[in-house]
């Protein structure tokens, strides 16, 4: 399935009024499982910072991190780039109309080096999957980087990432250069690169799986069948995000030990 043509719909919409805008981030915030993650991930590793401090959004999509960061450090100067046009452009609209200015936009492609010994964090979400040469960009990742910055990547894994369990599975995603990432490979590429990993944990674990489909996987595929399915939405979400958001609790406070999608964390020594 097609994702981003979806994704492009919802976010036309939301980009008719900063108001729109900021519900679609609460949104995002509510329904994907892995911006909790992400979310408490990065107030761990950013615990410690009290002066000012660089970051890279590498692969800001509508901005949401950017935008949350923003908000919770106003110390941090942000650079958050993307490959998509529409959204950078839409980004630079967004941020200055609500005041926030601490953060610059811009379009670029990861696998080109662009900075040098430049950023102090790093946060690539869902973007390594799209992305074959992923060797190349953990490098410029590293050469971009600070002495002592961190990288916090969360991607699918290869424990049923993109919903592929079995050998000719195919992704749910088209869009993806891979299903996922092993703990290994990802653990690999990363040192081979010069970062030490600092931790890698699962997110979606049994019960966040199943959260998921209910929550992301069935609607979109409902929707990419036919928009006319956009009418019938909120009434499904009304049967099932309650139990959706149940497990999806039971999943974040859980240690999982497998999972579908991967949270990692690095340091440049």
């Amino acid at each position: 399935m097609q994702y981003d043509p979806i994704k492009n719909v919802i976010g036309d919409v939301a980009k008719k009024a900063p108001f729109l805008r900021k519900f679609f981030y609460w949104l995002l915030g509510v329904m994907f499982l892995r911006t909790w993650y992400v979310k408490r991930a990065i107030k761990e590793l950013l615990a410690s910072k009290k002066g000012a401090f660089d970051l890279f959004d590498a692969g800001s999509g509508f901005g949401q991190y950017s935008y949350f960061i923003a908000k919770n450090f106003p110390q941090v100067s942000i650079h958050a780039i993307d490959v998509k046009e529409d959204y950078i452009a839409d980004c630079k609209q967004f941020f200055p109309a609500v005041g926030i200015t601490n953060v610059n936009f811009g379009v670029e492609d990861l696998t080109v080096p662009m900075h040098a010994n430049r950023f102090d964090f790093i946060l690539s979400v869902d973007v390594m999957e799209h992305i074959a040469d992923d060797v190349q960009v953990f490098k410029n990742f590293f050469a971009a980087m600070k002495s002592g910055g961190r990288l916090l990547i969360h991607t699918p894994s290869n424990l049923g990432g993109s919903d592929v369990h079995k050998e000719g599975d195919s992704s749910f995603v088209e869009e993806h250069a891979r299903d996922g990432y092993s703990v290994e490979d990802i653990t690999t590429k990363l040192q081979n690169a010069g970062f030490n990993v600092l931790y890698t944990r699962y997110s979606y674990g049994p019960a966040g799986t199943i959260a998921w489909r209910l929550v992301v996987k069935y609607p979109l595929m409902m929707v990419n069948a036919s928009k006319m399915f956009f009418i019938v939405l909120p009434f499904y979400y009304l049967a099932t995000l309650w139990f959706s958001l149940i497990l999806m609790r039971i999943d974040f406070n859980s240690r999982n030990t497998t999972g579908t999608g991967l949270l990692v964390a690095a340091e440049k020594k």
